[in-house]
């Protein structure tokens, strides 16, 4: 019998940097960025474009309380669409080793998208591609469920040295206790203030000095922002999940 081969999925480890921002912060980084990166591709035309994940968790919010305790070992999984659109589904899993980060993701079909929400999930073990076949098993094993909805609009600036990524995140909100992705009218909460925004810088290696000059923040200092730890706290049903 020959035996199957599982597609592996690149996994590659970047440095993160999260700030939180204030529109004037934004508009005087937006005018230097202009200047020297190139705005994403997927913008549309006012510059930024929608996303909208769907987190899960296992039945001990282990994703949660990790990132609240600072563990520097974690990771975490979501589907992820963009502009509300069906086009492009991804299932991704984010993790964390120390002050790196690497995402890895695969793309699902609207129906596989279905029968994750519906607890069918026996495809995914019967897959090659080693992301959906560990998704599986933490499915089975830590009854991983979706949790929470976050969305946001997200404008994006790239260079290609080092694979530089910075981008602007706003109006970030939370869905309310429903998982359908794709619904329009899906009930949201604001769980930020505005104009508070969050400013993520991804690289690999380094920094270079003159991008590091560019993006001097004034008071602004780094956070261990969490879009998926804001939004889940809007919906804790207990005092404690505040710990």
């Amino acid at each position: 019998m020959t035996e199957k081969k599982h597609t592996k999925v690149k996994k590659t480890f970047r440095h993160e940097i999260k700030y939180y921002i204030n529109y004037f912060e934004y508009e005087s980084l937006k005018r230097r960025l202009n200047k020297v990166l190139t705005l994403d591709k997927h913008a549309q035309s006012d510059g930024s474009y929608h996303i909208r994940s769907l987190y899960f968790d296992d039945i001990k919010n282990t994703a949660l309380y990790e990132k609240q305790a600072g563990i520097l070992s974690r990771k975490k999984y979501r589907i992820r669409i963009y502009n509300l659109s069906n086009q492009v589904i991804k299932l991704e899993k984010k993790e964390r080793q120390g002050n790196f980060i690497s995402k890895v993701s695969t793309t699902l079909s609207l129906s596989q998208f279905h029968k994750i929400i519906n607890n069918d999930v026996e495809f995914l073990k019967k897959s090659d591609n080693t992301l959906e076949v560990e998704f599986y098993f933490d499915l089975k094993a830590y009854r991983y469920k979706p949790e929470v909805i976050v969305d946001y609009q997200r404008e994006a600036y790239i260079s290609k040295l080092n694979n530089i990524r910075i981008t602007f995140d706003m109006k970030l909100r939370s869905g309310m206790y429903n998982y359908d992705i794709f619904n329009n009218d899906l009930p949201t909460i604001d769980v930020l203030e505005e104009p508070k925004m969050i400013l993520e810088i991804k690289y690999d290696h380094f920094l270079p000095d003159h991008f590091r000059n560019l993006l001097q923040i004034g008071s602004s200092q780094k956070y261990a922002i969490s879009k998926y730890v804001i939004c889940k706290k809007f919906m804790k049903l207990n005092s404690w999940e505040d710990n």
